[in-house]
């Protein structure tokens, strides 16, 4: 089976450098212009020709993003509740650039890298990899020749990492160093992941998106 990872489009707090976590944010303009891009990309691939499945996070900025690729491929969007981004916990709603003046401690560990440092109130890194991993491996599961799944930066890394992260040098130093830096997925960036395996064909693919 072959999943095509999409991180949905810009939300409005992705243009604000707000941290949304497992609020439910829609998204921005160029968002849903994103959104429409990486339709279009679907609509063209040749896996559409196949049995395929389209998945996503129960959130709105994925919700809408999947929405658009339904509009132009057919596929019914079913909903995976653990495709959930990060429980970013009190950071959630908090500008970026003043989450170390209001939470001085509690970002100093996170960005130790402690794998089990749980933010207050949220997930760990731990938690939320494991998470992404069993949902991406549980899916992988279903009897269909491909998948689109629309999820969030967060938890496709976090679950790349440990599903193939010591196989490809893009994601080498989750896996050696577990999710101290976590590569950025771009908005409606496209990454595939071919089963049984796993093997990471692509990651973070943006070309599509002009």
């Amino acid at each position: 089976m072959l999943q095509i990872l999409i991180r949905h489009g810009e939300s409005l707090s992705n243009r604000e450098g707000r941290v949304q976590g497992q609020a439910d944010v829609k998204l921005s303009d160029t968002g849903r212009q994103q959104a429409a891009a990486v339709a279009s990309w679907c609509q063209s691939q040749s896996f559409r020709n196949q049995s395929c499945e389209l998945w996503s996070s129960p959130l709105c900025r994925a919700r809408e993003t999947a929405e658009e690729i339904g509009k132009v491929t057919g596929l019914a969007v079913q909903v995976a509740d653990e495709l959930v981004e990060l429980n970013a916990g009190v950071f959630q709603g908090h500008l970026w650039d003043d989450l170390a003046d209001r939470f001085p401690e509690d970002v100093a560990r996170w960005r130790s890298g402690d794998v089990d440092f749980q933010i207050p109130g949220g997930e760990s890194r731990r938690q939320l990899a494991e998470r992404g991993r069993h949902v991406l491996q549980s899916l992988s599961s279903r009897s269909v020749n491909s998948m689109i799944v629309v999820a969030h930066g967060g938890v496709l890394t976090a679950a790349l990492g440990l599903l193939v992260g010591r196989d490809h040098s893009l994601l080498a130093e989750v896996a050696e160093r577990p999710f101290t830096r976590l590569p950025a997925l771009g908005n409606c960036s496209v990454s595939q992941l071919k089963w049984p395996g796993p093997a990471l064909l692509s990651f973070n693919e943006t070309d599509h998106l002009g």
